[in-house]
């Protein structure tokens, strides 16, 4: 059951490395299959060897990136190597020599190659390590991380054929676009985008894959879909993978149970998870006394100045409850951490010079126990 999840939570499932998952899954695509092609308007990638489920949201965000990668440079060179085992037949044996002339012959009149830089080359183990992780090839002799230590490292890998998948292939020429916006009007493009399939796909695209769906008008087309469709779409999602749907004024959450998780949930037995639910309570607070206001929109528009106040006040009140590596964190460091996840899980945004506070911020919240100042005061 849910064996959906699978295929959410990975970027594909390859045979020959996850058997067992690859067998359990294949098996119960027909349950969920037309979940995926009618309500999300997704693409499953069925062969002999790998599963994939292209898992396209309606807006990037910045934590649907590779986690693995640094610097845009990183994804250019993903780019040019898939371009490079494209021409690869599956099992042929190449040198990482052969793979970085390619690269740098492609990417030489956009970007400055320089293999004697640390850091290109360090770049460029990131991805190949990367595409080792997820079976796009493999090392037959060597090792990745030599060729960081030492520029003329060789290594001999095999190409497993999985990289031809890894790409989204699209109806259209490309070539002309400029934007993230570009490829977001085209996967939902519609003759009117606010009625039928698209407007159904937008819906479960975005509960399934951010932690919020949020809007700004009470005739936000969306909305309005979500609210009297709302047995219909919680049903349909329960089915299939699991949890509840939440509606608020202006936004909604797909919830999962806590003994029914899956994928990367908030909150979880961390530190840094623990310290956002201590500062979701400090925003609480100060909009519960009237010190901020909730505008029409159900956001809080703050200074980078007050956002930074009430993390670095939670850091001083609560740090000794926290591990010893966090707490002895320098406090501004601390504080971009926690932004950084609170970022990532779209509690705010940066817009015109201010911080808005999203409502999920109010959703889940934390508290130590009412007494442990005093106990803690008193050991």
């Amino acid at each position: 059951m849910n064996q959906i999840r699978i295929l959410l939570e990975n970027i594909w499932i390859c045979k020959d490395a996850q058997k067992d998952e690859y067998y359990k899954v294949k098996h119960e695509i027909p349950q969920f299959q037309k979940f995926v092609r009618e309500l999300l308007g997704w693409k499953l990638i069925n062969t002999e060897r790998l599963l994939k489920l292209e898992k396209i949201p309606v807006h990037a965000e910045s934590f649907m990136g590779i986690q693995e990668f640094l610097e845009i440079r990183d994804y250019c060179f993903l780019c040019a190597i898939l371009m490079f085992l494209e021409d690869k037949e599956e099992q042929e044996r190449f040198l990482l020599s052969e793979l970085i002339n390619y690269v740098e012959t492609q990417l030489k009149s956009s970007m400055e190659i320089d293999w004697t830089s640390f850091s290109q080359r360090k770049s460029l183990v990131r991805v190949l390590q990367f595409m080792e992780k997820n079976n796009m090839l493999r090392v037959y002799e060597g090792s990745s991380e030599g060729f960081g230590q030492e520029y003329g490292s060789e290594v001999l890998y095999v190409n497993t054929g999985h990289s031809r998948y890894f790409a989204t292939t699209f109806p259209q020429d490309i070539s002309g676009f400029h934007s993230v916006e570009d490829f977001e009007t085209l996967q939902l493009e519609e003759i009117d985008s606010d009625r039928g399939r698209t407007r159904i796909n937008r819906v479960y695209r975005q509960l399934v894959t951010c932690p919020q769906m949020y809007w700004d008008s009470i005739e936000d087309a969306d909305s309005l879909y979500l609210k009297n469709q709302r047995s219909w779409v919680a049903g349909n999602l329960e089915k299939n993978i699991g949890g509840r749907l939440d509606i608020h004024k202006n936004v909604a959450f797909w919830m999962l149970e806590e003994d029914d998780c899956y994928g990367k949930a908030h909150p979880r037995d961390a530190i840094l998870p623990e310290a956002v639910l201590l500062v979701c309570s400090a925003i609480r607070e100060r909009i519960d006394s009237g010190i901020w206001h909730r505008e029409t929109d159900e956001c809080v528009y703050v200074s980078e100045e007050e956002f930074d106040d009430v993390i670095l006040g939670c850091h001083r009140r609560w740090k000794e409850a926290w591990g010893v590596g966090f707490r002895e964190k320098e406090p501004r460091k601390a504080a971009e951490e926690i932004k950084e996840y609170m970022k990532a899980w779209m509690m705010f945004r940066r817009e015109e010079g201010r911080i808005r506070l999203f409502p999920i911020i109010g959703k889940v919240s934390g508290y130590y126990p009412a007494d442990y100042e005093e106990k803690s005061g008193n050991e």
